[in-house]
């Protein structure tokens, strides 16, 4: 199974799994943030499939997509970029698409916007800027708990709910973690309980690891990108402060920014229908 593997080299197109939906319109990507996998997006998904071919992308490390043994924006976005152009080869229309990322997967977005510009007609970042976060302290607690959990004598998602609860309250965001619980079906001798184990999708021993270098925004861009670029925020989140603003302007110098009230970090999940109309509006407007 492909969230099984390893990548020693850098992981080509091939080894993220993702889902269309839509045949009609522009290409729209959608890219998960932290914990999260191209599935969290569907109801986005089918909201916009009228009118565009939304891509659901599973990030390496996440969901059914390979797993690594490093972590990097820039190498990220590099896959990103190769799947939309192994995509464009396929379906020979749409040489340029656009590209929605939520927190991690914000700053792939951003990262792949700089760095391939070719690809990306317009951008829509959602709730994160391109800085350098000093604290990961929940994000630990909570990777902290999925890794103390004992899958080998574990009987039902309801336990793990109730096991994961000290380690992170919030009963919304246990069940986002917990989507990425998987039963997998084992063979005579292995060990698993009625013919089958748990696993999680992704790879917390890498994350773990490597979520102060999440945290962290590469510097190494050398010009903007200067296309259209939308920010979507969560009035109620952290992750998009007025002193992150000259880094967002320098480095996309059309950028304008929205806010959604009674929203969080999670701003597509807490205000769907909203934050579904700022994009749609977003998408068919003129570049």
């Amino acid at each position: 199974m492909a969230y099984e593997l390893l990548a020693k080299t850098p992981v080509n197109s091939v080894d993220l799994h993702s889902v269309q939906l839509g045949d009609v319109g522009p290409t729209v990507v959608l890219l998960h943030g932290l914990f999260g996998q191209g599935k969290n997006w569907t109801s986005i998904a089918k909201a916009l499939s009228d009118s565009y071919r939304v891509l659901l992308v599973d990030l390496p490390n996440h969901g059914r997509s390979v797993w690594t043994e490093h972590f990097s924006y820039p190498d990220m976005a590099g896959t990103i970029g190769q799947l939309i152009r192994d995509r464009q080869t396929e379906t020979d229309h749409f040489p340029q698409v656009a590209v929605v990322g939520h927190s991690m997967g914000g700053k792939v977005a951003m990262a792949l916007a700089l760095s391939h510009p070719e690809l990306v007609e317009r951008l829509c970042v959602v709730d994160v800027s391109p800085v350098q976060y000093s604290t990961q302290s929940s994000f630990a607690e909570f990777i902290r708990g999925m890794r103390q959990l004992d899958l080998d004598r574990l009987a039902d998602r309801t336990s793990a709910d109730r096991a994961l609860e000290p380690y992170v309250p919030d009963k919304a965001v246990r069940s986002f973690l917990l989507q990425n619980l998987r039963r997998v079906p084992v063979t005579p001798g292995e060990q698993g309980a009625g013919g089958f184990a748990w696993q999680w999708q992704m790879n917390l021993a890498l994350l773990d690891d490597q979520l102060g270098e999440m945290g962290n925004w590469p510097d190494h861009f050398s010009q903007p990108y200067t296309g259209p670029t939308l920010w979507i925020a969560g009035a109620d989140s952290r992750y998009v402060q007025p002193e992150y603003a000259p880094a967002m302007r320098s480095l996309f110098p059309r950028a304008r920014l929205v806010t959604i009230k009674n929203a969080g970090h999670w701003v597509h999940s807490d205000q769907p229908e909203m934050f579904v109309a700022i994009l749609r509006r977003y998408l068919s407007a003129a570049s």
